[in-house]
């Protein structure tokens, strides 16, 4: 299906119709998140929420434009991917092949694991040095991130995080879709949840394995630089490694609950900004006029 795009006639349509594709998908996925858990919350969902406070509108409004700048960069690699199979640079290719289903499954395996690990350890640069926090740090403005943070990053760092789609076909033979599709679901996607805010009942915070939400709520909460909480992404493998893993009193929503912190009390004293501001033309404009992020408790479904 990707090949079909390289064929709108260079690089620039390329990259056009990706960038229009990734805002479509990541766009929709965090808006249905964000209206579900936070233009609408509920008791019984902000049981879930790793912070029990809720960001204010405008620095909503700074996530998605800073994501929207992201999504420009992220699509330049695999649009340069695409751009470079007719050339020869490139091993890409569509469809099964000559390499068969297993080597399909090999290098799923291969993206997904590798791109994991370099993910993990271009992220904890960014925390170890000095001249790498001052391009990471502008994503750490979003201390309580909701999922339209998930590619709100400076232009650099989404840079590099999305480079493997361009390097894993330069070095090896890739299905492009297959490429493609581990990244949408298991970057793009995963990262939604990850700034989602709120935790699953498996994997909870406590998983030996997996990264989950609360872990990069901590991440966003407690890491600075020289202090690298959770750079991994999927795996928890490589903070157990690295020795970066948040090991102080867990304030996860589920121990939050057990120690009787998300009663239905503390609920009533949260303060429920009215995201409705998020929806006038006005308000994204330079200079335009900014909401206080008024409690809206009885427009905001709180039961």
């Amino acid at each position: 299906m990707l090949c079909e795009i390289s064929s709108f006639g260079g690089f620039l349509p390329t990259w056009a119709s990706l960038t229009l594709i990734g805002l479509t998908l990541t766009g929709s996925m965090s808006a249905w998140l964000f209206y579900q858990y936070y233009g609408v919350p509920t008791y019984a969902r902000w049981r879930r929420k790793s912070n029990p406070e809720y960001p204010e509108p405008e620095m909503v409004r700074r996530e998605v434009i800073t994501m929207l700048k992201g999504m420009g960069v992220a699509t330049i690699p695999p649009a340069l991917s695409l751009s470079l199979i007719d050339s020869g640079w490139s091993q890409g290719y569509c469809g099964v092949g000559d390499y068969g289903v297993g080597y399909l499954v090999l290098s799923f395996f291969a993206v997904w694991i590798g791109s994991d690990f370099l993910e993990f350890y271009y992220h904890r640069l960014g925390h170890v040095f000095r001249r790498a926090w001052r391009e990471h740090k502008s994503h750490h403005v979003f201390h309580n991130p909701s999922p339209f943070a998930v590619i709100a990053d400076g232009y650099v760092d989404q840079f590099m995080r999305a480079l493997p789609m361009l390097l894993f076909p330069l070095v090896m033979p890739m299905n492009i879709d297959l490429l493609f599709f581990t990244f949408a679901i298991f970057f793009y996607g995963y990262g939604v949840y990850l700034h989602w805010g709120h935790e699953l009942s498996w994997p909870d915070a406590h998983h030996p394995w997996f990264n989950t939400s609360f872990q990069h709520y901590i991440h966003h909460a407690r890491s600075t630089l020289h202090r690298p909480y959770h750079t991994g992404f999927f795996f928890k493998l490589w903070d157990r490694a690295f020795g970066s893993v948040y090991n102080d009193r867990c304030v996860c929503a589920r121990c939050a609950c057990e120690r009787g912190q998300r009663s239905e009390e503390a609920w009533r004293l949260v303060k429920k900004p009215d995201y409705a501001v998020l929806l006038r033309p006005s308000y994204w404009l330079p200079g335009g006029p900014r909401a206080s992020g008024a409690n809206a408790g009885e427009a905001s479904g709180a039961s």
